[in-house]
Order: structure tokens, then sequence, then C-alpha cells
């Protein structure tokens, strides 16, 4: 079978809605060309999102500061950032994160602060405690960091949560193949994963990724996890150009848009209607979203 009649054959194999088999993923991983990936990818991705591409406007603040000062009112997610000392700061984080955010989803922490903060004890009582402080979804849940992610799954499914996010953190692009069938493998046991960030989320400077590694992994995560529902890309930390390339190779989400509607050089320059342009530049169709993954009336 020539190159491409194999394509064709995989192109029509994925509209069909067949699910490609690890030793074909791990093959495509093999290849140079990543254009043929990402038109796999592409098509896997619209048979699902058809051309809509979500983003979600995040407030970022710190546990030890004030979260009245830092939640702009388009804000659809307030985020917890930093590493508290102890579980009774990290409870204080949330009740103030929740009481400023209201209705909104508050989010924050990795499972390895939920760990540590856990000490002796079991860490379901620590989700337990959070979510009753007002912790909507745990930020992090780094595939490459976790060393039982069954465990973790079925503790953050026993205390509550509904809809996690899973992440990479900084996973090498020779092992990420393998942690990207892990996330597929797990997705089926806890359909409570809805969305996968398969890019670092610790950039090295001394060896950064490159845009091609970058895109590669985006259209392996879309094909080789087909049933979780949300492939993202992280907005602030990819920047723009990225983002939307990425977008025509499987992804379907940016995440961490600046909530701030401030636009000095008037409407047309403000960050939130350049994100929208250049997601439909890339020929899909934006759509916000708050932090449930629920889409936002415009």
């Amino acid at each position: 079978m020539t190159t491409s009649s194999l394509f064709d054959a995989l192109i029509a194999r994925i509209e069909a809605g067949e699910r490609l088999s690890g030793d074909e993923i791990a093959q495509l991983a093999t290849t140079p060309d990543i254009l043929p990936l990402g038109m796999l990818a592409d098509v896997l991705r619209r048979r699902i999102h058809h051309a809509r591409v979500t983003y979600l406007r995040v407030a970022y603040c710190a546990f030890d500061q004030s979260f009245a000062d830092a939640v702009p009112p388009p804000a659809r997610e307030v985020r917890i950032t930093g590493e508290p000392p102890g579980l009774d700061v990290a409870l204080a984080a949330v009740e103030s994160a929740k009481a400023v955010a209201g209705t909104r989803t508050v989010s924050g922490f990795s499972w390895m602060d939920v760990e540590r903060l856990a000490e002796n004890s079991d860490p379901v009582d620590v989700l337990k405690r959070l979510r009753a402080e007002g912790l909507d979804a745990v930020a992090e849940v780094p595939l490459d960091r976790i060393a039982d992610p069954d465990g973790a799954f079925d503790r953050l499914v026993t205390a509550g949560f509904t809809r996690v996010r899973l992440s990479i953190e900084k996973a090498p692009p020779g092992d990420r193949v393998a942690l990207l069938m892990r996330a597929a493998q797990l997705q089926e046991r806890f359909p409570v994963i809805q969305s996968f960030d398969p890019l670092p989320t610790a950039l090295n400077a001394f060896r950064p990724t490159t845009g091609y590694e970058d895109v590669k992994m985006v259209a392996l995560a879309r094909l080789a996890a087909p049933a979780i529902p949300t492939i993202q890309v992280d907005w602030p930390r990819y920047g723009p150009k990225l983002a939307q390339v990425a977008l025509t190779f499987g992804a379907d989400d940016l995440d961490g848009v600046p909530a701030s509607d401030d636009a000095p050089d008037g409407r047309r320059r403000a960050p939130i209607e350049e994100l929208r342009r250049n997601i439909e530049a890339a020929g899909f169709e934006p759509a916000e979203r708050d932090g449930n993954f629920d889409l936002v009336a415009r």
C-alpha cells in the first residue's frame, strides 16, 4: 500500500469513528512529516467538535495575595497559584477565592500539593475539605509526576470531583507517546477526565521545545485519546502563534486566556478580540466557555 493510500485509509477509518491502535499511534509518532499527521488529527477533532474552538478566561492569583484585587468581572475561572505550606493556609485561600468568585469556578493546586498537604493522612480527606471550602477543580494533574495515576483518580472521584484536567509537566518528547496512551487508558476507567494538555507545563530555558515537537504532540494526543473530550493548549504559556497552529493539529480549547478587558488601543486591539480573530483566521468558530466547560452566551 502506498503512503497516499495508507493515509486515505486512515482518514476513512477516523471519519467512520474507528479508533487507531496503539501500534499505529507509535508508528505515526515516528513520522518526520507532520502535515499528514495534523490532517488526521484535524479530521478527528472536527468529527468531535465540528468547527468550534472554546476558550476560557482565567484570573490567576497567588494563595497569599488578595483575590479581590486580582479577579476582574470577565474572568470565568479563578485559579489559585503557588504552594501553600499547610492545609489550613490552602483552605483559607480557597475560602477567600470562592468569596470573590461567587458562582464562578475555583481551581488550584496540583496533585503533588494534595499529597504534600495530606502528610500522613488520606488525600481523600484533604480533597473533601478543599471541596467543602469551594474548590471545584485541581488545577494540575500531571501524568508524568504521579506514581499511581489510578489511585489518584480513584481519590479524586471519591472526593466528588467530576471534571479533571490531565496534564504533562516536563516529560521529554521520547517519553510522551507512552503517556498519551496511558491517558487514553485512564479515560476509559475514569470518564471524569474532561481535558488533556499534552504540552509541558514546566519549560526548560536551556532545552526549549520546538513548534514542530509541540504541534506533533498535540496531534498525537488527539489521535491517541479520542474519548477525552478536550485537547487544550495553554494560551499564556505557549502564545498566540503556537496556539493558532495547534488548533489545526487537533486542539480544540485555549486555556488560561487573560481575563482583563482593558483595551487602551481600542476595542479591536483588546486581547479577547485578537484571540477571536486568531481562531477565525485558523478556520474555526470561537466560543467562550466557563470553568465547567459550559458555553457562555455572548
